[in-house]
């Protein structure tokens, strides 16, 4: 008899273009756990609602976001895709787990204090517990296994202590959600600039996007930051050049990482050439996914087919979990 699939759950805002980081270090993933998982995974409007996005854009960020995710190897027939507003249960199951969720805990989370720093002027309850929604995208599905980087996980470790506290009060419901990738080796796509990782809103020109056009991505390339190099043999490699081989081990064929280690080595290295050939080997690489994405942006009729498809199917599991919620909790009156 075969055993059932486990539940997997992730969600991105509609926020920003996608990046070769959210690629690398999320969607490669997801595109391998359809095949061995029951996935689920959502567009998170509401969670982009806290920055209060211009109503004009939603509509068009949402199915972009769908687009690239699809372009990007997302098989709509192998997994679940929706849009977070299009199952009604979350806002419901929101409500009740905030009743188990407490001031003094939301205020102490790092992206929360981080948000109260950056945009003093709008710090809602919604920024407050969002938390709360996070877990409950995970738990509504009743999920065990989610996909997040090192930055989320303590927003993941909050998804546990709320399906510990539902469970210890009403009777076992949620399971406890644990963080999964393969390896452990988590890929962080570094900016071409040095500073941080890429971003889908900062620093534009040291983020190469999925939507890129082929020439932008060279320019970006050839203005990536580099050393001059030591010319001693066996010098330490710096992180602006491990940067640029990093990039060149996710993108270019074998030989031609190694003939730049070699170059590097032996203090031989032109960082001319090496940013045109990974320019080009860049261009390779993301011009397929745009120009799928353009294509699929185009049929609105196949995206709203997906997603509506997606929402019937995640809006089933949901009701679900929703009901038995309502039972243990004792909203159950006739």
């Amino acid at each position: 008899m075969a055993t059932e699939k486990e539940i997997v759950v992730s969600g991105i805002r509609p926020t920003g273009y996608l990046h070769l980081g959210n690629y690398f270090g999320a969607i490669r993933n997801y595109v391998r756990m359809q095949e061995e998982f029951n996935c689920y995974f959502f567009v998170a409007d509401w969670h982009s609602l806290t920055t209060h996005p211009d109503p004009k854009d939603l509509p068009g960020n949402v199915m972009r976001v769908l687009a690239e995710n699809i372009a990007s190897g997302l098989d709509p027939e192998k997994v679940s895709l929706y849009v977070q507003s299009d199952i009604p249960e979350i806002a419901e199951l929101y409500l009740l787990m905030n009743m188990l969720a407490y001031v003094g805990e939301l205020e102490k989370v790092p992206t929360f204090k981080d948000k109260v720093r950056l945009q003093p002027q709008n710090v809602n309850a919604g920024l407050l517990t969002y938390p709360v929604l996070m877990s409950v995208d995970i738990l509504i599905q009743r999920a065990v296994k989610v996909p997040v980087g090192k930055d989320q996980g303590q927003h993941l470790e909050m998804a546990r202590n709320f399906a510990q506290r539902f469970n210890a009060r009403y009777g076992d419901l949620f399971p406890e959600p644990v963080a999964f990738n393969y390896g452990d080796n988590l890929i962080r796509i570094q900016s071409l600039d040095g500073k941080g990782k890429m971003s889908k809103s900062e620093n534009e020109f040291a983020t190469l996007y999925l939507a890129d056009e082929d020439q932008l991505i060279r320019e970006k390339l050839k203005k990536a930051k580099t050393d001059s190099g030591t010319g001693v043999i066996g010098s330490p490699m710096p992180e602006s050049v491990a940067n640029l081989l990093d990039l060149m081990k996710l993108v270019s064929t074998p030989d031609v990482v190694q003939f730049y280690e070699n170059a590097w080595n032996n203090q031989t290295i032109r960082f001319k050439d090496m940013k045109e050939q990974l320019g080009e080997d860049m261009v390779k690489f993301i011009a397929p996914i745009r120009e799928k994405a353009k294509d699929l942006q185009n049929n609105t009729d196949y995206l709203k087919k997906v997603i509506k498809a997606g929402a019937e199917k995640a809006r089933a599991n949901a009701a679900q979990t929703l009901q038995e919620a309502r039972r243990l909790i004792g909203i159950k009156y006739y």
